[in-house]
């Protein structure tokens, strides 16, 4: 299984940057796990993207979901779709409880309501299933953020079964450390220097990514949802600290083999 960081930004860009993506390919099979702004032209570096064959979200905040407008404009208008007279195939889309609706707020304010439905095969998950892509299994975990989140875990059919787990956007979260025991690889974001000052927590320091890593169990540890602000090195000695090991730094183009 391999996975390609197309982008790692928190909700406002890195220069020349995107929010969070991050493609998965096994055995031919390719699945764009979220699609924040930015992330469809850094797609386009890697893959064709009408050769991606399923998208997950993890929820529906907008720098994980954004660039399905262009994706799914693509889709319908490129001048190759023009010249198809059959109906070409659709990705499948799969979105967590509440994303039909929210995707036809987000394009219906200034054109078809069902751009994305007609472009991607959507569906809605139930966050307790198990989701079958491919050669892919997915399985999730509820965690605490601003809006109903889940994190994604991605195993390969492959022997061996290698064995992802991308924490989405999250608060300190045991439920995530238990969900991610033994993982090969966490994607676990570290968007703050320092917890939220006021109200309810929905994210992560590098620190508590760190610890959360440790208590995980995790084989190998990378930090992602972080700004070209915060200083990486320093993160990167928070995190190791706490988890222990060496911690990577997500960065766009970065390729992990598992």
């Amino acid at each position: 299984m391999k996975l390609t960081v197309l982008g790692k930004s928190p909700s406002w860009q890195d220069v020349d940057g995107a929010c969070s993506g991050y493609l998965v390919e096994e055995q031919g099979f390719r699945l764009l796990v979220d699609c924040g702004n930015g992330v469809f032209s850094k797609l386009r570096r890697f893959v064709d993207y009408v050769d991606v064959d399923a998208v997950v979200l993890s929820h529906l905040h907008a720098d994980h979901f954004l660039d399905l407008v262009p994706f799914s404009y693509a889709l319908t208008y490129s001048p190759r779709r023009q010249r198809v007279n059959d109906e070409p195939g659709r990705p499948e889309l799969h979105a967590p409880p509440g994303g039909r609706a929210c995707l036809r707020r987000v394009v219906g304010a200034w054109g078809s309501e069902e751009l994305v439905e007609n472009a991607f095969a959507l569906r809605e998950y139930d966050p307790g299933e198990v989701l079958h892509a491919g050669p892919l299994t997915l399985r999730f975990q509820p965690v605490p953020h601003f809006a109903a989140t889940n994190a994604i875990e991605i195993t390969s059919a492959a022997a061996g079964g290698a064995r992802l787990t991308y924490g989405a956007d999250c608060a300190p979260s045991p439920e995530l450390c238990a969900f991610a025991q033994g993982t090969d690889l966490l994607l676990i974001e570290a968007t703050l220097p320092q917890p939220e000052r006021a109200g309810p927590r929905g994210h992560l320091t590098p620190a508590e990514a760190g610890e959360h890593g440790r208590d995980a169990g995790a084989r190998r540890l990378v930090l992602t949802h972080l700004s070209d602000e915060l200083d990486a090195a320093w993160a990167e000695q928070e995190a190791e600290r706490e988890f222990g090991g060496p911690v990577d730094i997500a960065r766009e183009g970065a390729v992990y083999e598992l």
